[in-house]
């Protein structure tokens, strides 16, 4: 076979019947079928970049993705032009949150290839996850005026418009992607999302139709019923509105099958881990850069408020929810947990974690400023590691009304992670481990953690800024005060609200459901009467 042409080996497997009966299966995602076909073909011919192919989407579809980018790389060192599997790395690492990588091999895709719109929607998702939102917006103009009729295009074009805030333009974009699928639910949700748009009474009769819809899909479902839990908000009809979150978020929960237990022992296993001796035996130890200010919490405790507040600041950069932290930490710990895993760690280990991070992210800045924002609030789960490997860095705890902070999760749809926020009784106990675990690090680090209350933000914004500006060394600026004027883009679902001066809108909210929220209650204990005490 010419070593450096794929197109001999494919041509061959359209001749091989056990190939032919492996793709078939593939197609039908019979798996179990596919597997033992593939594993006996490539024991008599390892080098069949076919079959390797065939075999690594096999792995990345039973979510072996480590296992299925091995094999897409073997395929790509035997043969280095062979553009399907350069494709299929491509998508690979970035289910892998390794946005950089994978937009290099697209790019080598598109610039064999040529034109192709998959690789080109790919590139424009991409180039969102690490803020090249003009070149991402250019290319989704581009693919919907090419294919006017493909509602997820219009809906992806929408969801980018709407992080560099053109709201009018993402409205737009996702009318016109129901106008094409009308039960596309996803859509109904995002314009929910938004938070600052009212449904007409066409549009509830619109969700109510597309939910009678004959074999309607299950996520379609469950973004009406959240869609329709807001619509049903706006009219002040809370029963109404509670049944469909309750309906919506059961559907969610089914399809996800959250172990709450799993949060909990991690705690446990952290609190009895890092303990005064632990961190007093590694005092020196770790990166010594200070740059990275991390906001941690729960979604919805009013983290993008805090970061549009300090990227306000002339030496603050914002970036966005960054997946690195939890990334190292569970591949340091594949094998024995990342808790288990930290107490192993040399002083060379913890520094050259530290160094990866920063360099990590360094995609992720897009200018000089001397300090930059990871948001990403369940960091909270990896305070400790963290700690290890950036001691340096600054931690916000951004802390909400548990109640407020818990029916918000309850009430929205996270496009991926938040798994315990489809269920009252989880939020409830993920909110209890959260404020258990940082009042640990309180006791055995104190002053390491500033922590925000967001009722107190709201009602003297001026005090709290100056305060949080102290914490951080850094002087404090106007600009932080008149952070609904900075016109950088925000992913998150506070986008539009963050893009409006502080008010007290979202305080309070739960009340109306209070007779609803009784496992919410349990599951807190008295976490609801003493907030704001810390533990």
């Amino acid at each position: 076979m010419n070593q450096h042409s794929a197109r001999p080996a494919i041509e061959a497997a359209l001749r091989n019947p056990n190939l032919m009966a492996a793709a078939a299966a593939l197609s039908e995602n019979r798996l179990e079928d596919a597997e033992p076909l593939l594993r006996g073909h490539l024991r008599d011919a390892p080098k069949d970049v076919a079959a390797i192919r065939m075999m690594a989407e096999l792995a990345a579809r039973v979510g072996r993705l480590k296992d299925s980018e091995a094999l897409l790389r073997r395929a790509l060192e035997l043969t280095p032009d062979f553009g399907a599997a350069r494709a299929n790395l491509a998508t690979v690492l970035y289910k892998q949150n390794r946005f950089p990588e994978a937009l290099e091999h697209l790019n080598a895709v598109l610039a064999e290839g040529g034109d192709n719109p998959v690789q080109q929607n790919l590139k424009a998702a991409a180039l969102g996850r690490i803020g090249g939102y003009e070149e991402a917006v250019a290319l989704y103009q581009e693919l919907t005026a090419r294919f006017p009729d493909h509602a997820k295009l219009w809906m992806s074009y929408g969801h980018m418009l709407k992080t560099v805030g053109k709201q009018d333009e993402s409205i737009a974009a996702y009318r016109r992607a129901l106008a094409v699928e009308p039960t596309l639910g996803e859509v109904y949700w995002s314009l929910a999302n938004l938070k600052t748009l009212s449904f007409s009474e066409d549009d509830v009769a619109a969700m109510d139709r597309a939910l009678t819809t004959p074999g309607l899909d299950m996520e379609d479902a469950y973004h009406l019923h959240f869609a329709l839990g807001k619509a049903m908000e706006e009219r002040a009809d809370h029963d109404a509105a509670f049944a469909h979150y309750a309906k919506a978020n059961a559907l969610r929960s089914a399809e996800l099958d959250y172990d709450p237990q799993s949060v909990r022992t991690q705690v446990d296993n952290v609190i009895a881990s890092c303990t005064p001796e632990f961190w007093s035996a590694r005092f020196g130890q770790g990166h010594d850069s200070p740059d990275p200010i991390f906001i941690i919490g729960m979604p919805r405790a009013g983290s993008t408020l805090i970061e549009q507040i300090l990227a306000s600041h002339s030496m603050v950069e914002g970036t966005m929810e960054l997946p690195d932290i939890p990334a190292m930490a569970i591949r340091e710990g594949r094998n024995t947990g990342w808790v288990d895993a930290l107490r192993g760690f040399s002083a060379q280990d913890a520094a050259r974690l530290g160094a990866e991070f920063i360099e990590r992210t360094r995609i992720q800045r897009k200018t000089a400023k001397p300090f930059f924002i990871d948001k990403l609030p369940n960091n909270w789960n990896y305070l400790a590691f963290i700690r290890l490997i950036l001691p340096h860095a600054k931690i916000i705890d951004a802390r909400r009304h548990p109640l407020d902070c818990c029916f918000s999760n309850y009430r929205q749809h996270f496009a991926k992670g938040q798994a315990f926020s489809y269920d009252l009784a989880h939020m409830g106990q993920y909110y209890a481990d959260y404020v258990r675990l940082m009042a640990h690090f309180d006791a055995v680090q104190p002053g390491y953690v500033y922590r925000v209350i967001h009722e107190e933000l709201l009602e003297n914004p001026e005090r709290e800024i100056r305060g949080l500006l102290d914490f951080l060394g850094l002087p404090f600026e106007d600009n932080c005060l008149n952070f609904h004027k900075n016109t950088r883009a925000v992913r998150t679902a506070s986008s539009e609200q963050v893009r409006r001066p502080i008010n007290r809108d979202g305080v309070d909210q739960w009340k109306p459901y209070a007779a609803h929220l009784e496992p919410l209650k349990r599951a807190l204990g008295a976490l609801w009467e003493t907030y704001p005490a810390i533990s």
